[in-house]
């Protein structure tokens, strides 16, 4: 009895994952998509989404782009910025091991380095995951251009410190 509700199981994720993956190759891009993740502070919940999963994706209602005021359902860039060019560091985050706090490089409206400032560091098993984790998180955050990346394995505490750390930064830039 088990195993079936295993395999249930498996094949319920496979089915999202699929479904997930056929609207995304079926150019569903164009309409807006609620993401909720329970990974982070609580997002605001979305009609059709499971507060067992860790993301869940709800298409949303898409309103005639030729009537929307809003540019982005338009379909037109929202590419405006309002950060200033400049250093900012973050606050500093208290974790279980120990604090983090990052500073954030912004030039031309775009994220252009991250620094860990301090890393959780309360023994040699704190220092060896920060040190592998801050390399892994500087560049996926340089690539995603944001803070909303994913957590590195291992490196929960060290992950969400400096997250943290990082958007208040990113708050002060305008970003």
């Amino acid at each position: 009895m088990r195993t079936r509700a295993a395999v249930a199981s498996v094949i319920a994720s496979i089915a999202v994952l699929v479904t997930g993956w056929q609207l995304g190759a079926a150019g569903t891009l164009d309409q807006p998509q609620a993401v909720v993740t329970t990974s982070r502070a609580p997002a605001p919940s979305t009609a059709g989404s499971s507060p067992l999963s860790d993301t869940a994706v709800a298409p949303t209602a898409s309103p005639d782009p030729s009537t929307a005021t809003d540019p982005v359902a338009a379909g037109q860039s929202s590419a405006t910025t309002t950060a200033a060019d400049g250093t900012y560091t973050g606050d500093s985050q208290r974790t279980r091991y120990g604090n983090v706090q990052v500073q954030v490089t912004v030039s031309g409206g775009s994220i252009t380095d991250v620094t860990a400032l301090q890393l959780t560091d309360a023994d040699g098993r704190s220092v060896a995951i920060s040190n592998r984790a801050a390399p892994v998180l500087r560049a996926e955050v340089l690539a995603a251009q944001s803070a909303k990346v994913s957590t590195v394995s291992g490196a929960t505490y060290t992950t969400e410190g400096y997250l943290s750390s990082l958007q208040s930064a990113l708050d002060q830039a305008g970003l």
